[in-house]
């Protein structure tokens, strides 16, 4: 297996399917949230590498795809590898002096299959939030209509054409087709443990096929079900068929997941910015490497760090939890407003302070990192200038000490002090 990609490593693009328009907004409507834009690009441009025919592209360098990206090798890598896990890609390799890769390039699934699926359905609804996803799934709605006091009077082939006696059916292989590739997971339930805990007369021949066992696997991977706790949501779902019926596994996952965790679907706290809302990279000032850190961290991992490695509190992660699920606030926003709020309250979080907080951002429609760190800023501001008004210099001096390390400073100058850039550069190393 491979361990290094290098710039002079060879590839080629092979298609296994046919990409229409159709396919191009699936991906930048539905793929392009989950995966980022850089992996849609990198989609776009092995298309864009295959011949005429549209089959399959010449000897190619990974130079090439640097030079036509503007992207580096290892940057490049990470969006092959999330178009490898959404099924768009399929990766091929041999060694040799010079390396050879074979990048197979298949289809994104249909809207009503992406929009059904146990895991790209509930990913894709965190990364947008209830108002974009609405949007998407009105987009790709059919419009119905009642066709009641209307007859069907479609003609049939035979209606229109007569056999033609004499030829015998002509198989053809290997003829362009469209292809969708299925995402893989690892299994992480025993099956053949699952099915022996199961009487087998409740159960048919047809009942643990592989498509079923992809759906367990998949629930199993959304809502963190164990083997044990699998076994009798299986058990109740199967219909007197002795059938699975999915729709009834579905629900009682999702059931479980919620009574386990008090009401709430699966958590958000454990994922980062979505790639679509994250700031443009190339700048290397102070300001571009704190925003960089807010939105390569979870809010999990954020709360940790504060912890200094233990595990947080129930209770901060369930506000952390309220923030994203309840409040919308993206992983990146939150991670800005905790560093706000315990810097300013003695690293202590207040419940009732940080959702006043985040509802006021939430109102604002407050997305990005960068919109988040200026308007507490802002605030910040406009609430020291009332406390001086106030309670005059002693106030002023104690809440100038309290200030998150992006505030009062244009930390994109040089000459900040060699206190305040230990400060930050700690707080990056926190994250490194």
């Amino acid at each position: 297996m491979a361990q290094h990609l290098l710039p002079a490593d060879l590839y080629i693009v092979v298609n296994k399917t046919v990409i229409n328009e159709q396919d191009r907004k699936l991906i930048t409507t539905l793929y392009q949230p989950i995966i980022g834009y850089s992996a849609v690009s990198l989609y776009f441009t092995f298309v864009d590498d295959l011949d005429k025919r549209n089959l399959m592209s010449e000897d190619l360098t990974h130079h090439h795809l640097m030079s036509t990206m503007q992207l580096k090798l290892s940057d490049i890598l990470i969006a092959r590898k999330k178009l490898e896990a959404v099924g768009l890609l399929k990766t091929y390799y041999k060694e040799d002096h010079v390396n050879h890769y074979v990048y197979q390039i298949y289809s994104p699934m249909s809207a009503a299959e992406f929009l059904n699926h146990p895991i790209l359905n509930v990913v894709l609804y965190n990364n947008l939030g209830k108002k974009e996803y609405d949007k998407i799934v009105d987009y790709y709605k059919i419009p119905r209509i009642n066709l009641k006091e209307y007859q069907d009077i479609t003609a049939s082939f035979s209606e229109v054409f007569t056999s033609v006696s004499g030829n015998t059916f002509i198989e053809n292989d290997n003829i362009i087709d469209r292809n969708s590739n299925k995402l893989t997971l690892k299994s992480e339930i025993d099956f053949d443990l699952l099915i022996s805990s199961i009487p087998s007369r409740m159960i048919s021949d047809r009942c643990f096929n592989s498509e079923t066992k992809n759906l367990i696997n998949s629930l199993s991977y959304v809502y963190h079900i164990d083997n044990l706790n699998m076994q009798g949501l299986v058990r109740n779902s199967i219909n007197e068929k002795g059938l699975i019926d999915k729709n009834e596994l579905r629900k009682a996952c999702r059931n479980f997941y919620q009574y386990e965790n008090s009401g709430k679907l699966p958590t958000l706290i454990y994922s980062k910015q979505p790639e679509y809302l994250t700031s443009p990279k190339g700048d290397n000032s102070n300001w571009a490497k704190m925003i960089y850190t807010f939105e390569n961290t979870t809010p999990y991992d954020y709360l940790k760090s504060k912890y200094k490695g233990a595990e947080p509190s129930n209770r901060d992660l369930k506000l952390v939890e309220s923030l994203m699920v309840d409040m919308k606030l993206k992983p990146g926003v939150v991670n800005v407003l905790l560093s706000y709020v315990l810097k300013i309250n003695n690293q202590k979080l207040n419940k009732n302070y940080v959702e006043t907080i985040a509802g006021q951002w939430a109102r604002l429609n407050i997305e990005t990192v960068e919109e988040a760190m200026k308007i507490s800023e802002k605030e910040h501001k406009r609430l020291k200038k009332k406390l001086q008004n106030t309670t005059k210099n002693t106030t002023k001096n104690k809440t100038k000490e309290a200030l998150p390390e992006w505030f009062d400073k244009n930390i994109d100058k040089e000459d900040i002090s060699e206190e305040e850039k230990k400060e930050l550069d700690e707080l990056l190393k926190e994250f490194a």
